[in-house]
């Protein structure tokens, strides 16, 4: 497994095509998710977001997760990079990579990292409106994690700062 917490950017084709080729050997397939920041939220337009995180702490709660994956599913390797920083709608915020023999363990262990990592890793982000800044916090259909998704209801999961 690979953790990065950074506040560069990242390409992430170059990503997948830099992963170490011995890590994910025998894999039929890969599956990534790329998370970028919305122009939106549930109450107003967002001009930027401010991630911010608890260093060692932050890879070490991505570590458990990502070993967490691999006991849950047949999967070979994982690749999690966050940012942090000051970032403006359409960068990049995250990407997860996982490499299996099949993919339905891919698919899998994909969906399962990004709901832990949304509601369990210390990030915290701050987005940044013409009304202001406020802070995001937990959402429960988030934290739930259904294959049907959700929607975020006005002010449901953003507290005004």
């Amino acid at each position: 497994m690979i953790i990065k917490v950074q506040q560069e950017d990242f390409e992430p084709m170059a990503e997948m095509a830099a992963y170490p080729v011995d890590a994910i050997a025998g894999a039929g397939g890969s599956v990534t998710f790329i998370g970028t920041v919305r122009d939106y939220s549930e109450t107003a337009d967002i001009l930027a977001m401010e991630i911010e995180h608890y260093p060692g702490m932050t890879e070490r709660e991505l570590e458990r997760i990502s070993a967490e994956a691999a006991r849950r599913y047949d999967i070979l390797d994982s690749l999690i990079i966050h940012r942090y920083g000051h970032l403006a709608p359409q960068d990049n915020i995250v990407m997860v990579a996982v490499w299996s023999r099949h993919r339905a363990a891919a698919f899998d262990a994909c969906r399962f990292l990004m709901d832990v990592l949304k509601t369990s890793a210390p990030f915290w982000k701050k987005e940044i409106t013409l009304a202001g800044v406020r802070w995001v916090t937990d959402c429960p259909g988030c934290r739930a994690g259904g294959r049907e998704g959700h929607t975020h209801l006005p002010y449901s999961h953003v507290r005004t700062s």
